[in-house]
């Protein structure tokens, strides 16, 4: 812990540098939404790139201890499974490399997917309980806060939309520096966890309704509990699209906040801003970018689509189109109403602007197509190598 809070030090300073430089340059800033990003050891990849792999391994031995005892000792973040969220760690260290401003967004898994042990030749899955132990990377943001909405009904005020949501979740942030080769620029790796919005129920708990009492807490803990939960029961099923909306809803109210404190016209949005969509879990971005914009910041529709479809990007990890999420209307309609009725004016807009076939619509066959979505949602849309982006093309 000694050696962490130690290489931690060195890197704040080039964290804190390179946000101090970032908005005195007012360039354009990447924003990274990802459900995994598979970081591995911090300790480890922190000594390499500031070079001092060697000098911290020497004076280590002066006590009998190696570096890779140290380092094996850290718990590995179980913030992801595979090739995606290895994707999204490379790319944000590349960039924290290049020294080009960016953040990364994604859930703060209380328990990631499981831990592997075998019994008797069959396997048992325990929870990997990765925070269990402090954890000296990350720093929590109580400051950076955001309410999430879910479910409840839409009503039309003077032609202006008004959700009126009946579930809410509170965003925290916990940020994590990740330091490019040498040092010399360290971008933020800011992840959410939920918390309440409505403290203990103790009355309906003295009167005997213990479940609804411990609701809100509830719905919290299982939003940032387990990367991928089973999706075969309609309760898993909306927990996975809950969480992919707590995601996307959280990264988007911070990065509009961040912008608006910089400058007061909208259209400026796509010149400071780059949001890239890894895979489709963040597709969502598209629909709640248009609800902040227009319900919230008051823009009418045309210009918020046109800043919105500057704005988004998205990176395609299959080109089997049964492997791409889809969601039942109804689904949507219950637990986002409002970005359910913005998705079928994307989708009319969309049908009367190409007029593709219909297996090519949005929502098609009562399922809204998240792939179709980030597809006709952003500006640019390439595959995880040069040649899955020429496959795409064909």
């Amino acid at each position: 812990m000694a050696v962490s809070y130690s290489v931690r030090d060195l890197i704040v300073d080039s964290w804190f540098a390179a946000t101090r430089r970032t908005y005195e340059q007012q360039g354009k800033r990447v924003y990274y939404l990802s459900m995994e990003f598979l970081i591995g050891r911090i300790l480890e990849d922190a000594v390499i790139n500031l070079g001092l792999h060697q000098k911290i391994e020497d004076v280590l031995q002066e006590d009998g201890v190696s570096l890779m005892t140290v380092v094996e000792d850290e718990p590995d973040a179980a913030l992801g499974n595979g090739g995606l969220g290895r994707l999204a760690a490379c790319f944000l260290e590349s960039m924290s490399t290049l020294g080009c401003p960016a953040f990364g967004y994604g859930i703060r898994y209380e328990h990631g997917l499981f831990r592997q042990r075998f019994e008797g030749g069959r396997q048992v899955e325990t929870p990997e309980d990765w925070l269990n132990q402090t954890h000296p990377w990350e720093f929590e943001r109580p400051e950076a806060n955001y309410t999430i909405p879910f479910k409840g009904r839409v009503e039309m005020v003077e032609g202006r939309a008004i959700w009126h949501a009946s579930e809410t979740v509170l965003a925290r942030a916990y940020d994590t520096p990740v330091v490019g080769w040498q040092g010399r620029w360290s971008n933020t790796l800011r992840l959410w966890g939920a918390l309440p919005t409505e403290k203990f129920d103790l009355e309906r708990f003295n009167s005997g309704d213990f479940t609804a009492a411990a609701a809100p807490e509830a719905l919290a803990r299982t939003l940032s509990r387990v990367l991928y939960p089973e999706d075969t029961t309609e309760a898993g099923k909306e927990l996975r699209l809950k969480q992919e909306f707590f995601l996307t809803s959280a990264a988007l109210q911070d990065i509009l906040r961040r912008f608006l404190s910089e400058y007061d016209d909208p259209s400026l949005l796509p010149d400071k801003v780059a949001i890239q969509m890894n895979d489709t879990h963040p597709a969502l971005a598209g629909p709640e970018l248009m609800r902040l914009l227009v319900d919230v910041h008051g823009l009418d529709w045309a210009k918020a689509m046109q800043i919105a479809c500057k704005c988004l990007n998205y990176t395609n990890h299959t080109l089997l189109p049964e492997a791409l999420e889809r969601w039942s209307t109804w689904l949507m309609g219950r637990v986002l109403p409002r970005h359910m009725q913005i998705i079928e004016r994307i989708d009319v807009e969309h049908q009367a602007a190409t007029n593709c076939d219909p297996s090519l619509k949005i929502v098609y066959q009562d399922q809204v197509h998240m792939g179709t979505l980030a597809f006709v949602m952003a500006a640019h849309v390439n595959g995880v190598s040069a040649l899955h982006t020429d496959l795409m093309r064909e």
